[in-house]
């Protein structure tokens, strides 16, 4: 059974790990619209499989309600695909920190941002060692 809910402890909060993600050690790929940038973590670190965070830079959209609607269809994208990379890294016991970065300066409709969010995630379901 899938279960598609997105908690809590599937967003990623932590400073440390944000950080880190950024700073380097991580690999990253685009689909445009979007920019995923990703890292492996030790188990002990974080309770999820994978733990994810949206990035919608103000540059791109200077109103709220536009970069909200933009996080709105990438999480939804996820919240109905994410099975699709929790199921590769149960078979390898790995744990991951996701972050979704929006490239573009328009909105895209809600069934081309689901098909590149399943685009990146096949892709690092892929390349998960």
């Amino acid at each position: 059974m899938v279960e598609y809910t997105l908690g809590k402890k599937e967003r990623l909060n932590s400073k440390t790990l944000i950080e880190r993600l950024f700073l380097g050690g991580s690999k990253s790929f685009p689909a445009f619209p979007l920019r995923v940038v990703y890292m492996p973590v030790e188990p002990s670190e974080q309770d999820a499989a994978a733990s994810i965070l949206i990035s919608v830079p103000k540059k791109r959209f200077k109103r709220a309600v536009k970069r909200n609607l933009v996080k709105r269809q990438v999480r939804e994208a996820y919240r109905k695909n994410k099975h699709l990379l929790l199921d590769a890294l149960a078979s390898r016991d790995k744990k991951l920190v996701i972050a979704f970065i929006w490239l573009d300066n328009n909105i895209h409709s809600s069934a081309e941002v689901e098909e590149k969010v399943k685009k990146l995630l096949y892709h690092i379901a892929e390349r998960v060692e």
